[in-house]
């Protein structure tokens, strides 16, 4: 640095923690202050107040205007979604703080998401830009309580636990103070997606990260803000709200993690920070359109706004997930009801060789109601199939993307197309082509059918109902033992017109319900499978 700099220093004591404050000079000819933190007047250590707006990339990040009272945890929870952090420096008195990453990479990343995404800590926005250190030393005598912080946050991020095939940290932190909520949704009669989750969720800041699974036969989510304020504002308003009128009641605690690490991005989990995630089980990341649309914060639903009169009051949902919800009221038959929505959709990667509009009829009529099926004349690894309404498209994807049919990963979007196109009169398309708009093996016709209850994931066990009394649990074992799979378990229900098999793997139970359900047992009765949420 050019010319003389004035260096002053001031250590402040605050109760037994010793907290840092100091006051920055600038040197004459240069646009960087700086400034160093004594203890007793030892150990002079140079600390940049001010760091120029356009630093080359580094793991130290300068953070400025931070509200007064905020703690050096809110401050290691804005770096902890991008990775590691290594050290921290606040500058209490200067409303400043530097953060250390373990990478520069992570900081980039954290750099690049937030100047798209304002950072808020207390409802305030704040300011994140590299700093010109490449580490941080600190006197650590000076620093006890941030250290003591941070060893907190580190030594159980080092035990990452597993959870449904994501990794999440956990941290000494106090619940109250955690930016992830756990949330659990009671009374689920319409589905609530991820997106649904994120439209709701947003109105209260930046939403990171989303985790969904089934626990204990419960649609649970891990959401993961930017700041512990958010976390807490959401939980103290939308905490025993209902998504949907009388429905989809929301239960909100503090998660004990204080980082989601999300692996895939896709319909189970995401991560708003990064769009280049793949999607998992080998099929390739998002296309790079919609991983920029992602990065803007924007709904992968792209659904038009359905009219739902009074059943989004609760939280007034904004456009796209309304049609979600539409569409879910819509089949429930509640008046005035609109189901908006795309209703095709594109499925790929089918093994051609297989593959009939009738097994795709099958699979996909658990989640709708299948009106026609195209498999492609030119790409017969795809096909078009057209459901009911939005809403049964959403879920059938929702369900059904990424599960294997006849051996392969079946790939499952919304289509551009708003109808399946029939051959024209006379023309013979090879029998691709399927018109089931009047099948009578529709499962969701009747309005307010028990079906609508029954809609679950595939799982390795299948809900068998319409059995003769003279069709014993052999025959059935022999019957499913036949498709190729094997029967692990099997019971029946007490009138013995219904029972639960279980089948070695979710894709043994996809092949048997595809060549089972309606299958002729004789005495007039067809048999109806479905997929169950038990287990034997």
């Amino acid at each position: 640095m050019d010319g003389i700099v004035t260096e002053v220093a001031v250590g402040v004591k605050r109760g037994s923690d010793e907290l840092l404050s100091g006051s920055v000079l600038s040197s004459p000819n240069s646009n960087m202050t700086s400034m160093v933190v004594t203890a007793n007047g030892n150990d002079s250590k140079k600390f940049k107040g001010e760091d120029k707006m356009d630093g080359a990339p580094s793991r130290v990040l300068h953070i400025r205007k931070l509200p007064g009272e905020v703690t050096e945890t809110e401050v290691i929870a804005l770096g902890l979604p991008f990775g590691k952090v290594t050290n921290i420096l606040m500058l209490k008195g200067k409303n400043q703080a530097f953060l250390e990453l373990a990478t520069e990479e992570a900081a980039i990343t954290m750099v690049n998401y937030y100047s798209a995404v304002t950072p808020h800590l207390r409802n305030q926005p704040i300011y994140i830009q590299y700093s010109n250190h490449k580490e941080l030393k600190t006197d650590n005598t000076l620093n006890q309580r941030a250290q003591a912080v941070l060893q907190a946050v580190t030594a159980v991020q080092t035990a990452n636990t597993p959870l449904s095939g994501t990794t999440v940290s956990e941290s000494a932190v106090t619940p109250a103070q955690s930016p992830v909520l756990r949330i659990i949704i009671d009374n689920m009669y319409y589905p609530v997606t991820l997106d649904v989750l994120h439209q709701i969720f947003s109105k209260f800041g930046a939403v990171l990260k989303i985790i969904t699974f089934t626990k204990n036969n419960q649609f649970q989510a891990l959401l993961q803000y930017g700041d512990p304020v958010n976390a807490q504002q959401a939980k103290l308003a939308l905490d025993g709200q209902n998504i949907y009128n009388a429905c989809c009641t929301l239960r909100i605690d503090f998660s004990k993690l204080v980082n989601l690490n999300v692996k895939y991005n896709n319909d189970k989990s995401r991560d708003y920070t990064r769009p280049d995630l793949p999607s998992g089980d080998g099929q390739p990341a998002l296309d790079p359109a919609i991983a920029a649309a992602f990065a803007k914060e924007t709904s992968l639903l792209g659904l038009p706004v359905a009219a739902v009169p009074g059943a989004l009051s609760p939280l007034a949902i904004p456009n796209a997930a309304a049609a979600a919800a539409a569409a879910a009221a819509g089949r429930v038959g509640m008046p005035g009801v609109s189901a908006g929505g795309n209703t095709v959709l594109l499925v790929s990667n089918l093994n051609e060789e297989m593959v009939t509009p009738q097994s795709l009829f099958t699979l996909f009529g658990v989640y709708g109601d299948v009106q026609r099926v195209k498999i492609l004349y030119n790409k017969k690894d795809s096909a078009l199939i057209q459901m009911a309404d939005g809403n049964q498209s959403q879920l059938a994807m929702n369900h059904l993307n990424g599960q294997k049919m006849y051996g392969k990963i079946i790939r499952v979007t919304l289509s551009k197309h708003q109808t399946v196109q029939l051959p024209r009169e006379g023309l013979d398309d090879q029998g691709l082509t399927k018109d089931f708009g009047n099948s009578p093996l529709h499962r969701f016709k009747k309005p307010g059918s028990k079906n609508f209850q029954n809609i679950f994931p595939p799982s390795a066990t299948l809900h068998l109902s319409n059995i003769p009394p003279s069709v014993a649990e052999e025959d059935l074992r022999t019957l499913f033992a036949n498709t190729g799979g094997t029967v692990k378990a099997f019971k029946f229900f007490q009138d013995h017109k219904m029972a639960l098999l279980q089948m070695a793997t979710v894709e043994e139970a996809i092949q048997a319900l595809i060549d089972l359900h309606n299958y002729n047992l004789g005495e007039n009765h067809h048999l109806r499978v479905s997929f169950s949420k038990s287990t034997i």
